[in-house]
This record gives C-alpha cells, structure tokens and sequence, in this order.
C-alpha cells in the first residue's frame, strides 16, 4: 500500500509536487467559500485518490453539507484545471481532533498540547522523530518542548509529518459547547 505524501512535501517521488500544484489549483476556491486548507495529500496507483483536508476558516465546527459543498466545487475546479492524469477520486474532510499539523497558524493554536513529529531527514544529531507539547511557531520555526524537558526548534520545511495526539485535554479542548 502506498502511503500519501503531503502538500508540504517537495521530495515525494511518486507525485512529485503534484500536492503543491493541487494546493495552488483550489485554494482560491476554497477561501472564496469560507475554508482554509489544511491539507493535500495524492495516494493511489492505478486510480489516484485526492485527499483536501479543509476547515471552516471561521472556526465552527464542519460538517457533512461542508464536505459536500467543498466536494463538489474543489472536483469542478480540479476538473477544468486538469492536472491529474487518468481516472481519480476526490476524498473531502475535517481535519478531525487529532489532527496534523501543517500551517504555522495550527502550532501556535494548539500550543500545550502532546504532538508527535517525524522530519523527512534526521537532524545533524540523527534524530528524526519527536513526541511532546507543543509549544508554537514562528520564522519557520516549530517549537516543541520534548518528554525528556528538552526544548527543540524544528524547521517547519523539515517535517514530514506532525500530529496531535488524542488527550482528554484536547478533547476537552476542542469540545463544542452543549446547545441550550
């Protein structure tokens, strides 16, 4: 099974920045009808699958009419832009609770919270994965301070994957309020 590669990623030889010029192609789309990207990721051989994980840019919680909507009008955009080869498959979601992190925005709103990271090469001291709190970003920079105390800064370019780890401080994070 092929696993899927990211739009942030540059060195995926399978697709190679295909992810990058999918982002370009429907992020205009996707702002212009209120949401954000969060991420783009093309997996499949034989019939590619296109993955848009996307969120509400005005923070209320998505659902399903989302997914369609955004399906729907991402699929049109994608069609007449035409940068897939063959027949694919368009795949629309939140990105959940446990979500990835992708955008400097998604560090420094999750801050204090436990992610796991693993960067596309280890760094000079040969360590490629990280787990620990989060602790924000910027100047391309994400901040985690690590299990062991140690506070690390990783180059948001570096990182081949990023991941909230599902609490029960997250998830009462990320709880919407009961309706009354």
């Amino acid at each position: 099974m092929q696993k899927a590669a990211f739009f942030v990623l540059a060195n995926d030889a399978s697709h190679p920045g295909l992810e990058a010029r999918l982002a370009e192609i429907i992020t205009p789309s996707l702002e212009a009808m209120g949401y954000e990207l969060v991420r783009v990721a093309v997996s499949g051989r034989e019939r590619l699958v296109v993955q848009i994980m996307a969120e509400p840019a005005d923070g209320r919680a998505m659902a399903v009419s989302d997914c369609e909507a955004i399906s729907h009008q991402i699929g049109a955009v994608i069609d007449v832009a035409d940068p897939l080869r063959g027949a694919w498959t368009l795949e629309v979601s939140s990105p959940g609770i446990d979500r990835p992190l992708t955008r400097e925005k998604d560090w420094n709103r999750f801050a204090g919270h436990l992610a796991r990271v693993e960067l596309a090469m280890p760094t000079a001291a040969g360590r490629k994965r990280f787990s620990g709190i989060v602790l924000g970003a910027g100047e391309g920079l994400a901040r985690v301070r690590l299990e062991e105390g140690e506070e690390v800064a990783l180059p948001l370019a570096d990182i081949r994957r990023a991941r909230l780890v599902l609490t029960d401080a997250l998830i009462a994070a990320t709880a919407t309020p009961a309706a009354h």
